[in-house]
């Protein structure tokens, strides 16, 4: 594995103090206009600030100013008195919002990437995942907002004279808690689903990544959202989260399972819905019959995209024993080619964790499993050579139950290998466990893989693919069972939970009682008969 020295691509970075000839962790920093604007977007009147640094040096990037609980009021007043006339903008003209989004995303996605580099230091091929999710969601819904959101036809209880319609209704204001590990994604995708359906949106991005929230704030005003829509708070999650959740009308957290059981808890109390999605201990399933040369490179890309700080990346592969290990020499090798460095160019394969705390807990659980007698095949251990929160792509070997990376979410280049021998006990295996978020099954046989897919306890399932294959397929829902989570995003489901259904019944010429002088017998009896001849007619 190799380092590269970093050199500025343009946008909004300045190359920093270090000489990038003599350190190999060259700095970087933001211009201070350039971070300035974002953070007047800000609903932030504390008069505080929070210092964010790069994980690419620990470089200072910005300080971010401060929101109070009274801040998060104001912004939730504001968003509200907004909805009222955006829930009433035709369809159409929101849909355009999100075609001229997209548009903007694909011309700004150099200075999108640069700044997500940024924040949290992923490899830039990783960073251009954001954008283009983005706009494709963004695409995805415009091209779609009839179909989900426009009024539906039902059939009436009496065909020709009952008339039912089904309208979906805004829910009002949403609040959404963003993480830092997808920072533009995440503080997007689930947004312009909501505007879309007619409601505003107040967000409180992570502290670590607040400036890629805080673009996609601007280049929505930029494509037209009409003021005050979007709010954006900033702040500790255990004081700002509370007080978002008090006010929202619907919220969506991407997090911990821990916290998420607690946003969960807050929501039920207010009698409110909530979409979560949680954590994972994704199993990848290596059949007998796997093309080995596929599986191998679709390992590492699910092993290790974005330092495998990615809620859908695997950490547990499981492989037949028939051809364990022809895999394990492919896999290996291709981890050991892997290319590690803290720059904005392209040709890096992975780049840093995003902070001392997350460094701790990925080298907590290496030590901890080669303690208690696993091995380690390749990588193992920090790289402060390359920067100060990389750690070397790790394939373990031998990981038992006692060990506390072999059932507890690692979110770091850490992934455990297994054999087996039947694949009723790979299936039980990998359903092992309380998560059930995301699965990869690599097989010749896409009719058995597809077979298998039904029986593994996970949201989604991928086949001969690591997690991109559901991921990018909008029209699928995306999301966890178990506790990975509640609730879908994507698809149908992803915007539908944003609304209320509201049925729309009109009844022509006859009404549901007695009439003509009918008794209430008499009518009965006619009820009955109706009901047995539309059964015998075969209409629902």
């Amino acid at each position: 594995m190799s380092a590269q020295n970093p050199t500025p691509s343009g946008g909004p970075v300045v190359e920093g103090p270090h000489d990038p000839e003599h350190d190999p962790r060259a700095a970087y920093a933001l211009e201070p206009e350039y971070a300035a604007a974002l953070t007047a977007r800000l609903v932030a009147t504390s008069g505080q600030t929070a210092e964010v640094r790069s994980p690419l040096d620990d470089a200072p990037l910005a300080h971010i100013p401060q929101s109070t609980t009274g801040d998060v009021a104001d912004a939730f007043a504001r968003a509200r008195r907004a909805q009222h006339a955006w829930s009433r903008t035709p369809l159409a003209r929101r849909a355009a919002l999100l075609l001229r989004l997209h548009d903007l995303v694909l011309d700004r996605q150099d200075e999108i990437i640069d700044l997500i580099q940024l924040e949290s230091g992923k490899a830039r091929k990783h960073a251009f995942d954001e954008p283009l999710h983005v706009a494709l969601t963004a695409r995805y819904y415009a091209r779609t907002a009839e179909k989900h959101l426009g009024t539906q036809r039902k059939i009436g209880v009496v065909p020709g004279l009952t008339r039912v319609e089904v309208n979906r209704v805004p829910k009002g204001v949403v609040g959404i808690i963003s993480p830092w590990n997808y920072p533009f994604n995440l503080a997007l995708i689930d947004g312009i689903a909501a505007l879309l359906a007619g409601n505003a949106v107040v967000i409180k991005p992570d502290h670590q990544t607040m400036l890629s929230a805080l673009l996609g704030a601007e280049l929505l005003e930029q494509a037209g959202l009409p003021r005050d829509l979007w709010q954006t708070v900033a702040g500790p999650g255990s004081e700002i989260g509370p007080a978002l959740i008090e006010k929202a009308d619907y919220v969506c957290f991407t997090g911990s399972t821990a916290t998420g059981r607690s946003v969960a808890q807050a929501c039920a109390d207010r009698l409110i819905g909530c979409s979560l999605e949680l954590g994972g201990k994704n199993p990848l399933l290596v059949l007998r019959d796997a093309d080995l040369e596929k599986a191998a490179e679709g390992a590492v890309r699910a092993s290790f995209s974005n330092a495998g700080q990615l809620c859908v990346s695997m950490e547990r592969i499981f492989v037949a024993d028939q051809v364990y290990d022809r895999f394990v020499e492919r896999f290996v090798a291709r981890t050991q080619a892997l290319t590690l460095g803290a720059t904005l160019e392209w040709g890096n394969d992975m780049g840093p964790l995003i902070s001392q705390q997350q460094l701790d807990a990925v080298t907590a659980h290496v030590e901890d499993a080669v303690a208690k007698g696993a091995r380690v095949l390749t990588g193992g251990k920090a790289r402060p050579d390359l920067g100060p929160y990389f750690f070397e792509p790790t394939i373990l070997e031998g990981v038992t139950p006692d060990m506390a990376c072999f059932g507890k979410e690692t979110f770091g280049p850490v992934v455990s290998l297994y054999r087996f021998q039947d694949e009723a006990d790979a299936i039980a295996r990998a359903n092992e466990g309380q998560y059930g978020l995301n699965a990869s099954i690599y097989s010749q046989d896409g009719t058995r893989a597809r077979a298998i897919a039904q029986l593994v306890k996970c949201g989604t399932v991928n086949i001969n693919e690591a997690f991109a294959a559901t991921f990018a397929s909008l029209d699928a829902p995306m999301g966890g069972m178990r506790e990975s989570g509640m609730g879908r995003r994507q698809g149908a489901e992803g915007v539908l939970r944003f609304t209320e259904t509201q049925a729309v019944a009109t009844q022509r010429l006859i009404r549901f009682g007695p009439q003509f002088g009918m008794s209430d017998e008499a009518y009965a009896k006619v009820m009955n008969a109706n009901l047995r001849l539309m059964r015998k007619l075969g209409r629902a």
